[in-house]
């Protein structure tokens, strides 16, 4: 990965009326060679956000520039990939059929179509009628029509929707190995297992704005230790008079600190000492469900 970014927005907005403002003031950066988290609860504004930056809606104002170029732009498009809002391709067609329209019209030579089969394993499957497939093979469809051209930016719209465990997994995996090298992928999604496994950097939106944006570690915060007793009261109460013992929290009936998990014997020594007995203590950290739930908490109206 490298500092030089491919995407950048400066104060995007997309309002619908006086009313819905599906998209504000958002910044984003994306750089070379990242595979970048955009995380958010359905109705956030993410598709949105992406139908800006290929070009497909006009934002009301702030600005976008992808690869050098404006959203939508020739320039801009012809090093773009996106699988968005499902897929626009012909039943009765074959999937090889399909990629080789799609190539004409994308100006790709129509001998990518067998190698972007092969990159998402359908080639034995390249044959079929586009009816036949299953939701699995009709998502890899998809992105290897995003891959015709090569991009040096893929922009991906929750494509795991829809997909059972093995398909999930099968297209993380295709997902990290698309994000090798100079190539940048923008995975747009709500499913935080997904990102956390995929993602090296990840923003956070809700009802339109960006709450965070950062590492998956970043958004988790500092480790600490749990600990797990049958008189969380009085454990609080000698917690809070340890020097460098942070915030206590309840979390599934345990009691979460923030605190260097070398003092783990000391914590324990001090809570038993005062007649707190002591069932679990293990090193914890904030889960990345945990940070986004804090982050994305309802506050009345929704953006989509």
């Amino acid at each position: 990965m490298t500092d030089t970014l491919v995407l950048e927005t400066e104060h995007l907005t997309k309002r619908y009326g006086p009313q819905l403002i599906a998209v504000h003031d958002l910044d984003l950066r994306v750089r070379r060679g990242e595979v970048y988290g955009f995380l958010g609860p359905n109705g956030a504004g993410k598709t949105t956000t992406l139908r800006m930056l290929l070009g497909l809606i006009a934002p009301t104002s702030g600005t976008a520039s992808i690869l050098g170029s404006a959203p939508g732009s020739p320039e801009a498009l012809a090093h773009i990939g996106a699988l968005v809002e499902g897929f626009g391709f012909y039943p009765y067609l074959s999937g090889r059929r399909n990629l080789q329209v799609v190539a004409r019209y994308a100006g790709v030579p129509a001998a990518r179509v067998d190698g972007a089969l092969d990159q998402v394993g359908l080639a034995a499957r390249g044959g079929d009628a586009f009816k036949g497939y299953s939701l699995g093979m009709k998502q890899r469809l998809g992105l290897a029509a995003a891959l015709l051209k090569d991009p040096a930016l893929l922009i991906l719209d929750e494509p795991t929707n829809g997909l059972d465990p093995e398909g999930m997994a099968d297209m993380r995996a295709l997902i990290r190995q698309l994000g090798r090298g100079e190539r940048s992928v923008v995975l747009s999604s709500h499913l935080l297992g997904e990102v956390e496994q995929i993602c090296d950097r990840v923003g956070v939106i809700q009802k339109g704005r960006l709450v965070v944006e950062g590492t998956v570690a970043d958004l988790r915060g500092q480790a600490g230790l749990l600990v797990r007793t049958d008189s969380p009261a009085r454990a609080r109460e000698i917690l809070a008079t340890m020097a460098g013992v942070g915030p206590v929290a309840e979390v599934d009936g345990a009691l979460r600190l923030t605190a260097d998990p070398s003092r783990a014997a000391e914590i324990n020594r001090r809570l038993v000492e005062g007649g707190v007995a002591v069932s679990e203590l293990r090193p914890a950290e904030r889960s990345l469900e945990e940070a986004f739930l804090q982050l994305t908490q309802p506050e009345g109206g929704v953006a989509r």
